[in-house]
């Protein structure tokens, strides 16, 4: 089962499909995405809103709480037992709330659940052992270590190799290329990648 996270960031332009999903919206995301795509729970404080969201709330936070509208969604959902979850509506907007919504994506690759923060310019994922990147031929991508040193143990299809080991405080994994349909990166660790959606 997958779940879907719409939070309060840049609205999400493209379709969403939410086919056998369940949809979560966080707080002021409900703006831009009523008309979008179909809504099982509305999550918050609401204080970003301006309108009483559809479906009703079941519960509404206090501003002033420990737990951001998104990760309040994700324990939801994770909760529930998704496998997959999709996050839109999770760039722009407050850099430290971007940051943020990162650690959602470590928190869910943490409870061994595929996650990824989708915006309308890249695809941002954390992955680990053999992450196969043929499907992006011909995008921009960068890989980040997340959580700790990341190893580079093999890779293939891609521009430029990458050193042996990448530390926080490097920015030797950005801007890559994939160059061919096999291509693949294999990592000790866990790795952050961004995929470019724009032009190379």
């Amino acid at each position: 089962m997958k779940g879907i996270i719409l939070l309060n960031g840049d609205p999400y332009i493209g379709e969403i499909n939410a086919d056998g999903a369940l949809v979560y919206c966080c707080d002021g995301a409900y703006g831009w995405a009523k008309n979008k795509v179909k809504i099982d729970k509305n999550i918050g404080d609401f204080d970003s809103l301006d309108e009483v969201p559809f479906p009703a709330p079941e519960e509404i936070y206090p501003a002033e709480k420990d737990y951001t509208d998104g990760e309040i969604a994700l324990a939801k959902l994770l909760k529930q037992g998704v496998e997959k979850i999709e996050i839109y509506g999770g760039g722009g907007g407050r850099e430290d709330h971007f940051l943020g919504n990162l650690h959602l994506l470590y928190r869910a690759s943490e409870e061994c659940v595929q996650a990824e923060m989708i915006t309308d310019r890249s695809v941002i994922f954390p992955a680990g052992g053999k992450i196969f990147l043929g499907k992006f031929k011909g995008t921009t991508f960068s890989v980040l270590p997340f959580g700790g040193v990341l190893h580079i143990m093999d890779s293939e299809g891609l521009k430029y190799r990458y050193p042996e080991k990448l530390s926080y405080g490097e920015c030797r994994g950005i801007s890559n290329i994939v160059e061919d349909c096999n291509a693949f990166l294999t990592v000790k660790g866990k790795a952050l990648i961004i995929i470019n959606r724009g032009e190379v």
